[in-house]
């Protein structure tokens, strides 16, 4: 199918993710957290033991540590108001569409996940408030042993997989506040296993959806490569507008074994009242390759840095990032690399807009260390200013203790120049078309690595965006 085809048949509509259900809940749990309500949601997913310790330690180190005050403000997030469980009214992990409570599966239609799974993709997990309502995996690919799973149900199946890998050397529990919090409550997720060698050469992926008000999603991704095998994952995530603040905090741990390859595309959209604050990271072995390609656009506030953390000879990760903030967003993102490892590379390239006062920052970190010798990182991040009022910031930080290593970075930060705009206008492009043009070229590297379909949604929501502000 032709771009032009494409586009001509995705209409993106802004009311497909701010569209709400009416709250039909099995369970509601008051506000704020608690250990009895760490210990129901355990015992509701009939948890071994070490599960519980595992939340209850998290339970503790969250009451001790303070909430991060060196990004931007989290004052107005009253952790004691969040909702932290809520399950919906549904069959879990249904593989049936059919199953789905109507006014649930039509929430997914209109987001478009059952046709893309028909068209373009090997499985398909939805998750509802805290629950995953919807799972499924192609044949073919289960043939090939490969796992595909809610998180849940893969604690029960494969209990000493997941006990080896979750949130043990990846993302530690004691990582930050937000991280103890998760794993106090996580609930729901993904669970993938690619058997060695074994290549899925069709993207997996999962949609997120909050519904209710004053919400908290705390999903767990767990993705073990092994050696030589190969994996594309993408997530989506979206909610609709309350006035009430709601909560994000899901984890993302991926291990790369030795000589795999595995893609994390993320497409976050979450509404403006929704405060992002994510945790994903990837250990990456010998001759593996990590690559992120990271899309914000929503949110009140978003604190999101992808980590790669180079573990074996060879090892490489590249990140492709792009943050949009608007009126009341503020867009704090990037990317951290530890090399640890010789003759190890980086790569990243992160791209800001920011219109209506909106604030888009870069926050990134790359550390080589001592003994990691022919080891290579360049780093590039663009902000682009679509009017007077809006902020494009950059927080690099470049951490060496190795002379045999070459490093660049490069920024820029800047404003749309009058003279781009009078010569696509003097062409017959109104205002509103030539800052679109403009901003699609200064996305481009991001649009290429997403696959056709993903492209085009992305690119129309920023549009859309845009729209929007200027209307």
């Amino acid at each position: 199918m032709s771009n032009q085809n494409i586009k001509e048949k995705i209409e993106i509509n802004r009311e497909n993710y701010d569209y709400y259900n009416p709250e039909n809940l099995a369970f509601k749990a008051e506000p704020g957290i608690t250990e009895k309500l760490v210990r129901q949601i355990s015992k509701d997913k009939r948890e071994p033991k070490w599960m519980l310790e595992k939340r209850l330690l998290g339970l503790k180190i969250f009451n001790e540590k303070k909430i991060p005050n060196w990004g931007p403000s989290l004052n107005e997030l009253d952790l004691n108001k969040i909702i932290y469980y809520m399950r919906p009214d549904a069959k879990r992990n249904s593989n049936s569409w059919k199953e789905v409570p109507e006014e649930i599966r039509k929430t997914y239609e209109k987001l478009g996940i059952p046709q893309a799974e028909r068209t373009a993709l090997g499985g398909v997990g939805a998750q509802y408030e805290s629950e995953i309502i919807y799972h499924n995996l192609k044949k073919d690919l289960e043939k090939k042993g490969v796992v595909f799973l809610n998180m849940d149900e893969a604690v029960q199946k494969y209990p000493e997989l997941v006990k080896k890998y979750f949130m043990t050397n990846c993302i530690p529990i004691n990582l930050h506040k937000f991280s103890a919090l998760h794993a106090a409550v996580w609930s729901g997720g993904t669970f993938i296993y690619i058997p060695k060698n074994v290549k899925v050469d069709i993207p997996l992926q999962a949609y997120f959806r909050m519904n209710a008000k004053k919400g908290g999603q705390f999903e767990h991704t767990l993705i073990v490569v092994d050696e030589g095998a190969e994996i594309h994952y993408i997530e989506g995530c979206s909610s609709p507008t309350y006035s009430e603040n709601s909560l994000h905090a899901g984890c993302v741990e991926i291990h790369v074994l030795k000589n795999a390859r595995a893609r994390y595309t993320s497409i976050e959209n979450w509404s403006k009242n929704v405060y992002n604050l994510n945790t994903k990271r990837a250990i990456v072995h010998e001759n593996a390759i990590m690559e992120w390609v990271n899309g914000n656009l929503g949110s009140k506030i978003t604190m999101l840095y992808p980590c790669s953390i180079l573990i074996g000879k060879n090892a490489k990760t590249d990140y492709i990032g792009i943050a949009y903030a608007g009126k009341n967003q503020y867009q704090d993102t990037g990317c951290k690399v530890y090399h640890l490892a010789e003759n190890t590379s980086s790569s990243i390239l992160s791209k800001g807009i920011s219109m209506s006062g909106g604030i888009s920052s870069y926050r990134g970190l790359v550390q080589i260390k001592n003994g990691a010798i022919n080891s290579k990182s360049n780093v590039r991040c663009d902000g682009l200013m679509l009017d007077n009022s809006s902020k494009a910031l950059t927080f690099p930080s470049m951490d060496v203790h190795e002379n045999d290593v070459k490093v660049a970075h490069e920024a820029a930060v800047g404003k749309i120049e009058e003279e781009q705009l009078f010569y696509l206008m003097s062409r017959g492009l109104s205002e509103d078309e030539a800052i679109k043009l403009i901003v699609s070229g200064f996305i481009e590297p991001l649009i290429k690595a997403l696959p056709l379909e993903y492209a085009v949604e992305l690119n129309r929501l920023i549009e859309l965006e845009i729209e929007n502000s200027v209307c």
